[in-house]
This record gives structure tokens, sequence and C-alpha cells, in this order.
């Protein structure tokens, strides 16, 4: 089975993202979907009421950075008031859910594990893939969050560089409900920053290089339900918040190099007694 042709193959290496309509059949999607909307019914806000934006670092709190190897609920700024209490419908608060599914939940590690999606690792570059972490991403209508520009190395750090992703539109994605934005080509560009844990249960963000993204050559990157976008860690993108009265569900792995260093100070860590594991 072979996923992308030679053109294909060709783009992804120049510009560093590659969108594949179709990938996911509406069915496929559908299961996934109810099965998170089963997760977010069996939540219990009580335990915990954690946000999650882009801007803000002070969301990293412990909640955030032990779910590498859990299924944890982080709410929009917007959704909770500053007692802690959701304001909003739950299936309208939420940010984003993450970040073990693919390990953990049955249906989801079957969406994450479909042999055409382990063949388009190893056609993008993979010898030895590890799922790393797993999102669903809500971006709510009125209140979906910004997501920052930002490349994903900096935030999953391998030696040498390995971190890719497959984002998944799990709703038609458009300009007005937050699609993806993307630099094409700027792949190749140094990192800019790092994200590493302080040693002391919290984290910093090292700056290498201070100079912005060229952000007016961004590229709109609209799809419809079941497109599968390739973005390599090093590619600059970003999302505008959802002032639209329309979702734009997705849902994002990131697969490393087996072979690669994946270093101790990354804010995402598992616990011993779940390894990574491949497709």
């Amino acid at each position: 089975m072979t996923i992308l042709s030679p053109e294909q193959r060709r783009s992804y290496e120049a510009d560093g993202v590659l969108v594949l309509p179709n990938f996911y059949s509406l069915d496929e999607i559908a299961k996934l979907r109810t099965r998170m909307t089963e997760l977010v019914a069996e939540f219990d806000p009580a335990e915990a009421t954690t946000t999650f934006s882009t801007t803000d670092e002070q969301s990293r709190d412990e909640y955030f950075l032990n779910s590498g190897d859990k299924i944890r609920f982080f709410f929009e700024e917007d959704a909770v008031d500053a007692h802690g209490n959701v304001v909003v419908p739950m299936d309208e608060a939420l940010n984003k859910v993450g970040h073990a599914m693919h390990d953990l939940d049955p249906i989801f590690s079957d969406f994450s594990r479909k042999p055409k999606l382990a063949e388009l690792a190893t056609e993008v570059g993979f010898s030895d893939p590890r799922l790393l972490q797993s999102m669903y991403i809500f971006k709510q209508p009125r209140i979906g969050g910004e997501v920052v520009w930002h490349t994903d190395h900096p935030f999953l750090w391998t030696e040498p560089r390995s971190v890719t992703g497959f984002w998944v539109a799990l709703e038609d994605a458009t300009k007005d409900n937050g699609c993806l934005w993307c630099l094409p080509g700027r792949q190749n560009l140094a990192p800019k920053e790092r994200f590493r844990r302080d040693g002391q249960g919290g984290t910093y963000l090292e700056t290498l290089d201070d100079s912005p993204f060229p952000t007016a050559e961004g590229v709109p990157l609209e799809c419809e339900a079941g497109s599968l976008v390739v973005i390599n860690g090093l590619l600059p993108h970003w999302s505008a918040p959802n002032t639209s009265s329309k979702s734009r569900h997705a849902y994002t792995l990131h697969i490393i190099e087996g072979s690669a260093e994946y270093p101790d100070d990354n804010w995402l860590q598992r616990d011993k007694a779940l390894p990574l594991r491949g497709f």
C-alpha cells in the first residue's frame, strides 16, 4: 500500500506540510467523535478545571505536566470563572483532551494505528515511529482560543529532531472557524525556543532566537472533514481564535523516531509503566 505519489513526497520535502484529503472516512471520524462525547460525559469537573492557553504560561500546572500518560481535560479560558466554576455547557467548555488517548482508549488507539497511517509515517521518513502524544482539540464556537505561531520541535525536543504532527480535521476547517495557517518552506529555520522543565516542578521557555516569524507569508490550510495534514516539527503554524458559530474539532498525533534521544527535561514525560509504542 503506497500513500504518497512522487509529487506529494517532493511537495512535503519542499514545503514541510502536506494536506491529504479524504484520508479518514466520515464513518471513522464519527466513531472517534462519539467516543469523545462519551468521555466528556463521564468526566467530573470536580477533578480539575485547568484551563489551557498558548498565550498564558501559568496554565502549565501539575495537572497539565503529569498528563503525558493519562487522559486529561483542559478548559477554554472563557469557560471557567475566577472561582473555578464552569460557566458554559460542558460540551462547549473544553479546549482539548490529552495526551495519551492513543494508548489508553481502544477507540482512539484504533484510529491512531491504522495501517495507512503507519505506511504514511514510513513514507515521510520514519524508520521506527513511536506515538508520543495525542490531543482532541475542540476549537469551540465563539470562545475557541488562538494557538500562537510556533513549531512543535521546541516542545517535543529530540536529538536529532524527529517530531512530526499528523493533524486530522474532524470537521471542516475554514478561515472562519480557525483553520491552521503555516509558513511553507520555513521548516529549515533553526528553532527559536525550547520549552523545558526547570527541575523544581515548573517549566520555562528558553529563547534561542528572538526574531519574529515572517507571518505575513502565512498560508491558510482550509480542508474538509477527513483530511489529514502532515506537519514537519520545525514548520511554523498558527490558528486564530474561533469567533464563528461553528466548532472546529481536530485530532492530532505527534510521532517521534524510536532511535532519537528524548530528553528528561521535556515537559511531556511518561511513567515507565506506559512506554512509547509504535503502530
